[in-house]
C-alpha cells in the first residue's frame, strides 16, 4: 500500500509540473503544437499533425522533473 502512494504522490507531482510548464510556455507566447520542427499538413478537411519538436521539448523538460523527483525520494 505505502508504494502506491508513492506513486499517486509522484504522477501528482509530474502532472503539476506539467501544467506549470504549459502554463509558463503559453504566459511567455510559445505554442505548444507551433514550435520549429512541428509538421503540419492539411488537405480539404484532413489535417494532419505530427509534433516533433513539441514532443522533444516536453520530453526534455519531463526527463529533468523526474530525475530531480526520484534524487529527492531516495536521499
Amino acid at each position: 500500500m505505502i508504494s502506491t502512494a508513492k506513486l499517486l504522490v509522484v504522477l501528482g507531482v509530474v502532472f503539476i509540473i506539467t501544467g506549470g510548464v504549459v502554463y509558463l510556455f503559453s504566459r511567455l507566447g510559445v505554442n505548444l503544437g507551433h514550435l520549429p520542427g512541428d509538421i503540419r499538413w492539411e488537405s480539404g478537411n484532413f489535417t494532419c499533425m505530427i509534433a516533433l519538436g513539441t514532443s522533444i521539448v516536453l520530453s526534455i523538460l519531463l526527463t529533468l522533473a523526474l530525475n530531480i523527483i526520484v534524487r529527492i525520494m531516495y536521499k
